[in-house]
């Protein structure tokens, strides 16, 4: 077993993925080296993918997410250059992006690179220069546009990489903003939807009005656990263990969440019927809130003072904003709170209403499900899953199941089966995998 398995596997990964992950970092030293470059001074990520066990779109709201990291991700190494350009190869697609650690670069939205210049632009804007590049090369088995964060995961990998590079961490503007690693990932959601952290100047992000839900999981993560995080600002409130007895089995529908185009403003809508919300209570009430969070914690009666004023309220293209407010108060009042309860006091009968309900308000409240995947989640639970729910932006994307371990095998063949009957054409592009809370973001190999 190689170092780097080992490594991964005492920060709680399992054996299989983490001699996988290990021969891919042997896979990424040879594709460099192939290119020419000396491996002096590398540096080695592991940076996962994240699974939104509850808490749909709540981050940007203030609200509450139950969260863990899985066990598919990116492996990116990193060697730096004495210039400020930077080369990133993708070994699985070939593909390959040059560019900068400029504040002047740019790049169009629809690819990879768009999130690699992203951080590139953002890292020089908040820091002063000369910064250096580096030649990077990565590796993902995360499924593209379906609602395990790749992009984040990219984000993330990138930043951590070119920081270490210019040795960020040792900066006081960075030590004076960036204090912990809680506040690094509500930074890294900042830099991917554009606004400004502190101190420190936004620009136009990757054009996502999301918040750091996916960041803190592929930060913060605890592997074998969930991790509830509150947002606006990012804090830790508990961590529950997984259940044991129960294996965790991802699908994702075939049909992509992009975030481009047309797809891109159906994402941003659901953010922007919270922001017309919250507008709504300010103007009532002459208050400043920052989020609906804000809103409802101000006052004993504020949520009963809020449903009224939304009874007539609308949004700049006449849709009622009452249900985006019920969506966002049931989920990170009720459901997540209570989820993590019935998790701790293993009431697994408890968990599964629970996660139905959010399903639930899902496709009748929020308005970001899809046939297909509201599909896979009723089909998990007649099929026998402890508890299913789609999760990610939503328009798309995947569905999570919690299936008692004995039946797992079964199971997977039948939820497959199922989706095959219903759906053919998405089926053919559809994944299903089991996977575990993992671990999070991870330096691999010595400092």
């Amino acid at each position: 077993m190689t170092d780097a398995a080992r490594e991964l596997m005492a920060a709680g990964m399992s054996g299989v993925e983490a001699r996988r992950k290990a021969d891919w970092f042997d896979e990424l030293d040879r594709v460099l080296e192939a290119d020419g470059i000396a491996l002096d001074g590398a540096r080695r990520y592991w940076v996962p993918g994240r699974l939104e066990f509850l808490g749909k779109h709540t981050d940007y709201a203030g609200g509450r997410s139950l969260l863990s990291a899985i066990e598919r991700g990116i492996c990116l190494t990193a060697v730096p250059r004495r210039d400020c350009r930077f080369r990133i190869r993708d070994i699985r697609s070939g593909e390959v992006v040059r560019s900068a650690v400029d504040e002047s670069v740019r790049s169009a939205p629809g690819s990879w690179g768009h999130y690699a210049v992203t951080v590139a632009r953002r890292m020089a804007r908040n820091f002063a220069g000369p910064l250096a590049g580096a030649e990077l090369a990565f590796a993902s088995d995360l499924p593209p546009a379906a609602g395990m964060s790749s992009s984040s995961a990219l984000v993330t990998a990138i930043f951590i990489a070119l920081a270490e590079v210019n040795g960020l961490a040792e900066r006081a503007e960075f030590r004076d903003v960036v204090r912990s690693r809680d506040a690094l990932a509500a930074y890294l959601g900042a830099v991917e939807n554009g606004s400004a952290f502190g101190s420190f100047a936004g620009d136009a992000g990757v054009g996502t009005a999301g918040g750091c839900q996916d960041h803190a999981a592929i930060l913060l993560s605890r592997p074998g656990a969930l991790v509830q995080y509150a947002f606006l600002p990012l804090r830790f409130e508990q961590a529950v263990a997984m259940p044991d007895g129960q294996r965790l089995l991802i699908a994702t529908s075939g049909v992509a969440a992009e975030k481009t185009g047309a797809a891109l403003a159906r994402y941003n809508q659901a953010a922007a019927k919270a922001a017309a919300v919250l507008a709504v209570w300010n103007r009532d009430t002459g208050r400043d809130d920052r989020s609906l969070a804000d809103a409802v914690g101000s006052g004993a009666g504020a949520a009963h003072h809020l449903r009224g004023l939304l009874r007539l309220a609308a949004d700049e293209d006449g849709t009622a904003l009452a249900d985006r407010f019920e969506q966002f108060q049931t989920e990170t009042a009720m459901i997540v709170p209570a989820a993590a309860e019935a998790l701790a006091d293993d009431n697994l009968a408890s968990l599964g209403a629970l996660v139905d309900l959010s399903q639930e308000c899902a496709e009748r409240l929020l308005g970001n499900q899809i046939p297909e995947t509201s599909a896979l989640a009723r089909s998990a639970r007649q099929l026998g899953a402890t508890a299913a729910s789609a999760f990610g932006a939503g328009f798309g994307g995947s569905v999570w199941a919690l299936v008692p371990e004995g039946r797992a095998e079964a199971f997977h063949a039948d939820w497959a089966r199922a989706y095959r009957r219903s759906f053919p054409d998405a089926a053919a592009r559809a994944e299903f995998f089991v996977t575990r809370a993992g671990p999070a973001a991870t330096r691999v190999g010595a400092a």
